[in-house]
């Protein structure tokens, strides 16, 4: 009974939205905010990308997430994220008490200073779809704008905001929390800020290729890096362990085979973890993929388990051997962006700003991340993969270190 009424709550929402001028699809994003790096946290249709530590029941309908009334509902984000913009659209009851919390642990516990980390979900009377556009630095909510969006034009409102002097800050990464009842969300958004830039779009100044391959890196009169030629490697001279890493790429050539490598090993060729391209998807679920369990806590090998994906040769987004793409979110000849969240033993990617890959690394810890989890911070790299007829460019590198101020110390 109570799952049907959070059901209807959120079908009779659907109906008024439908009365209205049609929007925009939601849980999507325009080719302008790909662009710019923004990635959907929710997709519409699943929790991929989330985790309910108290186990509540949350109802997907239309388009719309709202947490069943059995239980206040707890959903977490399986990635953590530091300096970023936060927008999502929300509607509630009136005496709901629903938030939304940032720089939260994974279990969705509040960090220090848990009011200043605080979204209280207030619609200001509206009665309809409500905005919220939320700045975070370092975990804290710095500064927060409701946005009406009922058939009624509103001003935005700003809401004061407990700002924490920067002496005092417990400067880090964290997981974001929807929790309460009463409530419903959509469009829910994030786009990194304050990355640091790895190409120049000029030259290869902080690059280095591997010597003795037969790959071609240069930089075209566009401003991309373009690779052709056979197997290669070009790495960053800086490494990072974890960070959220973003780039923009097009495929020239049929399913084109090339990677993003990231924690490589230093002075070694293309031996690091793998964030796959290769556009090349079936219909249907044809490939078949041996997929190894292990336990969380001992990291021992449980068992391992074939499942079939509509993935070539994992497909973009993948994180190659390991996890899979779930589906095909770009196409060759066309620029896609892809994000690469990686933060301890859990590795996230999105293609287009749709999550492809949502997988933690439970092996035990090795120097090699062919053999176990690696934790040590290595180069990022561009792969050049043996088949000469690869050729494929790159632009907009950047990269934010999600490590913490206390970590960076020596």
């Amino acid at each position: 009974m109570r799952r049907l009424l959070s059901l209807c709550l959120v079908l009779s929402l659907a109906a008024s939205a439908r009365a209205a001028d049609a929007p925009p699809k939601p849980n999507t994003l325009t080719p302008k905010e790909i662009a710019d790096g923004w990635i959907l946290l929710w997709d519409g249709e699943t929790t991929f990308g989330w985790r309910s530590p108290n186990d509540s029941k949350w109802t997907i309908a239309e388009g719309m997430l709202a947490p069943q009334t059995d239980k206040p509902g707890l959903l977490v984000t399986t990635s953590p994220f530091k300096d970023y913009e936060l927008v999502f659209d929300f509607q509630r009851k009136p005496q709901s008490k629903a938030v939304v919390s940032v720089g939260c642990g994974a279990e969705g516990e509040p960090g220090a200073d848990a009011d200043a980390r605080t979204v209280k979900l207030q619609d200001f009377g509206s009665g309809g779809w409500t905005r919220a556009e939320v700045e975070v630095k370092g975990g804290y909510a710095q500064g927060k704008v409701y946005r009406p969006l009922g058939a009624t034009l509103q001003a935005p409102r700003g809401v004061p905001t407990r700002l924490i002097p920067d002496d005092k800050r417990h400067d880090k990464s964290g997981n974001i929390v929807l929790s309460g009842s009463g409530v419903v969300f959509r469009n829910i958004k994030l786009i990194p800020l304050h990355a640091k830039l790895l190409f120049n779009g000029k030259d290869l100044s902080g690059w280095k290729e591997f010597p003795g391959k037969k790959s071609k890196f240069n930089v075209t009169k566009d401003g991309n890096i373009h690779l052709e030629g056979g197997p290669g490697d070009l790495q960053t001279e800086g490494q990072w362990a974890d960070f959220v890493l973003q780039l923009d790429c097009i495929s020239n050539g049929d399913h084109c085979n090339s990677g993003v490598f990231f924690r490589c090993i230093p002075a070694e060729f293309e031996n690091g973890y793998e964030a796959q391209i290769r556009n090349e998807f079936t219909a249907a679920p044809k490939q078949e993929y041996n997929i190894e369990e292990y336990d969380p806590k001992t990291h021992e090998l449980k068992g391992e388990k074939k499942e079939k994906y509509t993935a070539v040769d994992y497909g973009t987004g993948a994180i190659y051997r390991r996890a899979p793409a779930r589906k095909e979110l770009s196409k060759d000849r066309q620029w896609f962006g892809m994000t690469i969240v990686a933060s301890g033993r859990h590795i996230a990617t999105w293609v287009n700003g749709v999550q492809a890959v949502d997988w933690t690394d439970e092996r035990p810890t090795a120097d090699n991340p062919r053999k176990g989890c690696r934790l040590e911070k290595g180069a990022i790299s561009l792969q050049g993969h043996e088949a000469a007829v690869e050729d494929l460019d790159f632009r907009n590198i950047r990269i934010q270190d999600l490590t913490t101020t206390e970590e960076k110390k020596p």
